[in-house]
């Protein structure tokens, strides 16, 4: 038997996933240790062999590939923990991370503080060099102001050193020899320089990635180290590979060299475990919709593609302008926090009870009213069962919790908890308008994808508020992240500026630039792949007038053509008319960047087994005593007894030892032949 492992760690629970050649899948949890997360790694490997039936040493010896989703990079900016870090930039544009675009994200708050750069003004040097746009050397790399600033950095304890020079993305020359003397004079300084983190146009998007690269480079590759080390220790010779935020896995020394692209690493493991359910079900046109323990990601599957965006966007405020995942992520999950304010107003989040303390009724010292304590007084969690039983709730702890809520506004301990229940539905909700109406997508033409440890208890209600009509739920949906990281290929991106306008685009020229783009990420990735490589071209295009790009895919072009620049200008108004439903042909068009990225395909086990028909009627396990607008005796099933064929209506609630769904009066819930949950919602 021979095994790959997915290990999503999230922010209360650490999910694992092991499949074997013919599709065979097991799946553990145990609680993430925020520290130092390769002790929850490790303490759910042991879990996942125990189920296997044998031990970690043979479990990790017959491990062929092993797949991790880390948030060391994520925690590591929103809780501003990250390394202590110097910047080196062209004299005179050492504030430029202060200005930013000149623009706040509130604009219309005039009382909103800046947002606090990563590095203060003290250890940000100007250094004397000029390049040209061009390329070409105006003023040549000044050795002693370079000296002098190297000398404060020594001074200062700096740990990681960001080097971004004005237009270095068209000749690194002069990144290149300052990364040569930090490396030769700072010996253990983690060093990130533009030219290879971000080689393209716009100033603050370049330094602000390579800011955030080096902020986060050390804790990453300090833990990634760490963990290779344990997993060695314990005995796997396999191959350890890490999900970035673009989807695609890569191996830990790229991954801790673009220590920025691993920041959306969890939640890009649940997008393409998303889009291998759109071809398993036939069905292009998903919401993804992944609830934790602290937060809840939501994505889009649209004709069986996921969308990336082109600037990476904002995370804890910082730009990081990788490609990623398309992903809108809220304030939450299981954990999330509820409290009263003093104009007696209900609120839940953003504040969460993480894995420690945890909800009060974990039994960990928490004593704020959680999500998780609601559902537990609703009588959706039953205290006794979580976690299989090996990790009872205690209810009387959630009751307490809860009370403090009712007191404050005047209601009983279930309206409260009821209160608090409708507000995060809401609030989710909210996310999925974020995700679909904004893009000029109807969700009620949608089905909803729930996945995640706590979307079952909610999904059904957030379905009703939006009208989607039909939901999807994966037996592995508990663990869906760490289960569609087994479904990822290697992914190796490069990109380059090629700064044109429209009739002056040269179809040689763009031609001659994207196969040397291509010819780079394949040597690249075939150092670390042997199997088959496919290629995905793309360009980031806008008109003249417009001030931020779209992504432009270039897949299925004929190259050869002699139209060539007039293909890739139609590709770009077809793509502007179906994200924004118009196209202004007559106008100018500006090509801004090239990118290519090469593609490894790994194997993949079948996880899409077609399961035999039930023989056997749809029987309730036991019945339980819930709220569904008044208390009701309703029957609870065994999501593991469920079988193809079987049909069941609502209320009731399905149970699992790692996530619990709940259907409400008039839903009806029917297994398709996957074995999957499959909802009509009233």
């Amino acid at each position: 038997m021979r095994l790959t492992i997915g290990i999503d760690v999230g922010g209360t629970f650490t999910d694992l996933v092991a499949v074997d050649q013919a599709g065979w899948t097991v799946f553990a949890k145990s609680l993430s240790t925020p520290a130092d997360q390769s002790i929850g790694v490790m303490a759910g490997l042991d879990e996942l062999a125990r189920r296997l039936k044998l031990t970690r040493a043979e479990m990790l010896a017959r491990t062929e590939r092993l797949i991790h989703g880390t948030t060391v990079a994520t925690n590591a900016l929103l809780e501003r923990k990250g390394a202590k870090v110097a910047l080196l930039t062209t004299q005179g544009h050492r504030d430029v991370i202060e200005m930013r675009e000149g623009l706040k994200s509130n604009r219309y708050d005039l009382r909103s503080p800046p947002p606090e750069p990563l590095i203060p003004r003290e250890l940000r040097f100007g250094i004397r060099e000029r390049l040209r746009p061009d390329g070409s050397v105006l003023t040549p790399l000044d050795n002693d102001s370079l000296t002098r600033a190297i000398a404060a950095i020594r001074a200062a304890g700096v740990t990681s050193v960001a080097v971004c020079y004005l237009h270095a993305y068209r000749n690194p020359a002069h990144e290149i020899a300052t990364v040569e003397r930090l490396t030769r004079e700072l010996p253990g300084v983690y060093v990130s320089r533009s030219s290879d983190v971000l080689p393209q146009i716009k100033e603050y998007e370049r330094v602000s990635t390579t800011i955030v690269n080096a902020y986060v480079g050390p804790a990453v590759r300090l833990y990634l180290g760490n963990l290779e080390q344990r997993l060695m220790e314990a005995g796997f010779k396999g191959s350890l590979f890490i999900i970035l935020s673009h989807g695609g896995i890569a191996p830990v020394e790229e991954a801790a060299r673009l220590a920025a692209g691993t920041v959306l690493s969890g939640p890009a493991g649940g997008i393409s475990g998303s889009r291998r359910c759109a071809e398993l079900l036939g069905v292009p046109d998903l919401i993804p919709f992944d609830m934790g323990g602290t937060s809840t990601d939501i994505s889009l599957i649209a004709g069986g593609r996921a969308s990336l965006s082109v600037d990476g966007g904002l995370v804890a405020d910082q730009r990081i302008a990788l490609r990623s995942l398309d992903i809108v992520s809220i304030a939450a999950g299981g954990g999330s926090i509820a409290r009263v304010d003093a104009g007696g107003i209900l609120h839940v989040g953003p504040e969460s009870a993480g894995a420690v303390p945890g909800p009060a009724c974990y039994g960990n010292g928490g004593t704020s009213p959680t999500v998780t304590d609601a559902n537990v007084v609703l009588g959706y969690l039953d205290a006794a069962a979580f976690m299989g039983g090996r990790r009872p709730l205690n209810r009387t702890a959630a009751e307490t919790a809860v009370d403090g809520v009712a007191a404050s506004l005047g209601l009983s301990r279930v309206e409260a908890a009821a209160g608090i229940y409708r507000l995060v539905n809401l609030k989710m909700a909210d996310g999925i308008r974020l995700m679909t109406l904004r893009r000029g997508v109807d969700p009620r033409k949608f089905t909803l994808l729930s996945f995640g440890g706590a979307a079952g208890l909610h999904v059904v209600e957030v379905a009703r508020e939006l009208e989607i009509k039909r939901i999807i739920v994966p037996t592995a949906a508990s663990v869906l992240s760490a289960w569609g990281m087994l479904t990822s290929d290697l992914r190796y991106e490069v990109s380059q500026t090629y700064f044109g306008a429209s009739p002056g685009i040269v179809a040689d020229e763009v031609r001659d630039l994207f196969g040397k783009l291509e010819q780079k990420a394949t040597s690249r990735l075939r150092a670390w792949f042997d199997g088959p490589i496919s290629v995905e071209r793309s360009a980031e295009m806008r008109y003249g007038a417009q001030v931020y790009e779209i992504d432009v895919p270039l897949d299925d072009i004929n190259w050869q053509s002699s139209s060539l620049a007039d293909e890739i200008e139609n590709r770009f108004h077809d793509r502007h008319e179906e994200l924004y439903t118009y196209a202004l042909r007559g106008q100018e068009i500006v090509f801004v960047n090239a990118r290519v990225a090469a593609v490894g395909v790994v194997p993949k086990s079948d996880q899409g087994r077609r399961l035999a028909f039930a023989e056997t009627a749809c029987v309730p396990v036991t019945t339980r005593r819930a709220f569904f607008g008044e208390w009701r005796e309703v029957p609870v099933y065994a999501l593991d007894a469920l079988a193809p064929g079987h049909v069941l209506d609502g209320p009731a609630i399905i149970e699992a030892e790692t996530t619990t769904v709940v259907i409400h009066s008039g839903d009806r819930l029917a297994v398709n032949d996957l074995g999957w949950l499959d909802i009509q919602v009233r």
